[in-house]
């Protein structure tokens, strides 16, 4: 299984790229983003491009994938709702069209976030906007499309945010995160079964376009 990984310098793409340069099943990930993530891996490709609402140009590179994990994505905070469109939207869509173009019959899994509104018609800014981009992914005519729409997400394995607020408030409740997950289960999963429950859903093993905490949870179990 081929794969096409963008965000893999985030907290979530770093540990969906752990997962898949460790499966037995992964030959090949390409890993594409503005700069690389400085990793060096016999699986591992890096394509370097700058402008995430044009993919034309490098239409060529992203031929030959069964799959592609978007784990690309920002904070809402402080944005108005045309520059977080313009990002949540507007790159996952431009990526998307030229995978399935290229790849029409592969796998497309995008983080989305728990609470995301399908109706995109309610009052939450960022809800409205992912609930948009998943109801576009969902109508394009890929091989499967899936929704993963985490909760609280626990690092592992090294994962870091790129968020700063994000990283003070985990180190400070680094300790008590395991205990709170099994506290309250539904509402925390961990960057390793995301990355773990992406494979199986690109294996064919999800039975459902929208997963949300325990349904990620669940299907990553399942690939023990």
């Amino acid at each position: 299984m081929n794969i096409i990984l963008f965000g893999a310098s985030g907290m979530v793409g770093q540990g969906v790229l752990r997962e898949c340069l460790l499966a037995n099943d992964v030959d090949k990930v390409l890993v594409v983003g503005r700069s690389t993530t400085g990793q060096f891996h016999p699986k591992l490709t890096e394509l370097a491009h700058r402008d995430f609402t044009d993919f034309t140009p490098v239409r060529a590179a992203l031929t030959g994938y069964d799959a592609c994990f978007f784990c690309l994505g920002v904070s809402a905070g402080g944005m108005s709702e045309a520059e977080y469109t313009a990002i949540t939207e507007g790159y996952t869509l431009a990526a998307a069209r030229t995978i399935l173009e290229v790849n029409p019959r592969s796998t497309f899994i995008y983080v989305s976030g728990t609470r995301t509104d399908s109706t995109a018609k309610g009052s939450t800014m960022w809800a409205r906007v992912k609930g948009r981009t998943e109801n576009a992914l969902l109508a394009m005519p890929f091989g499967a499309s899936f929704m993963f729409r985490p909760g609280i997400i626990r690092p592992m394995h090294g994962a870091v945010s790129k968020t700063t607020s994000y990283r003070v408030g985990y180190t400070l409740l680094g300790p008590v995160l395991p205990i709170l997950q099994k506290l309250m289960p539904g509402s925390m999963t961990t960057t390793e079964a995301v990355g773990r429950a992406m494979l199986q859903a690109a294996r064919g093993k999800a039975t459902r376009k929208i997963l949300e905490n325990t349904d990620i949870t669940a299907l990553a179990a399942t690939s023990a």
